[in-house]
């Protein structure tokens, strides 16, 4: 494996095929360190998002971003409390969310498709500045939209909290024992041929 693989890295996800080993080192912690994340820094992590490929070209994620004390308890306010126990010290929050609607008025029928994939650069680009990235469900989206004054054509997908990874030691019993690289199914578990469920071969 690549020497950029680390040996927690390796004792957790091991590739049947080979593969760049930014898709292996990019998972997501949930120890932040209270270190603010520097503006050009923060920039690049959302430059990579922007070019995210979407139908029709509509780019239609947006992100609202929290990066002060100030910005992120009003975040706290709508993310579930067992979420809020450790995303607390991450100096970045961040609500994906995407436009239902095109600009004919007719509906957008990629949009959550093509946000989830904008989040997934993000992501990559975020760990290959030498960030962690976790996104979360679990927060109360009636109550984001209307603390965010987000528009009823848009719907709300995650909130994702950005920063530099901390001591696990830090996080409380009920998260230390999950705060390691989880693996995944294997392609054969994914990829039918042909006729859905057709093992490929």
């Amino acid at each position: 494996m690549s020497s950029a693989i680390t040996k927690e890295i390796e004792a957790h996800r091991q590739p049947d095929h080979e593969i760049h080993p930014q898709f292996l080192t990019r998972w997501s912690p949930r120890a932040f360190k209270e270190q603010e994340v520097p503006d050009d820094v923060l920039h690049s992590v959302f430059e990579a998002a922007r070019w995210a490929p979407s139908g029709s070209n509509l780019q239609p994620w947006r992100y609202i971003i929290a990066h002060t004390p100030e910005q992120r308890s009003r975040f706290l306010e709508f993310i579930n409390p067992f979420n809020v126990e450790w995303c607390q010290k991450a100096p970045v929050l961040a609500v994906v969310a995407s436009q239902t609607k095109a600009a004919n008025g007719n509906h957008n029928g990629s949009h959550a498709f093509d946000a989830g994939t904008s989040w997934g650069y993000l992501a990559l680009e975020a760990a290959n500045q030498g960030l962690i990235t976790h996104a979360m469900g679990g927060f109360d989206k009636a109550k984001a939209r209307e603390i965010l004054h987000v528009p009823d054509e848009y719907e709300l997908h995650a909130v994702i909290a950005i920063g530099y990874r901390g001591p696990k030691e830090s996080l409380s019993e009920r998260y230390l024992n999950r705060e390691f690289p989880s693996s995944r199914n294997p392609v054969s578990d994914m990829v039918f041929e042909a006729d859905f469920g057709q093992k490929w071969s």
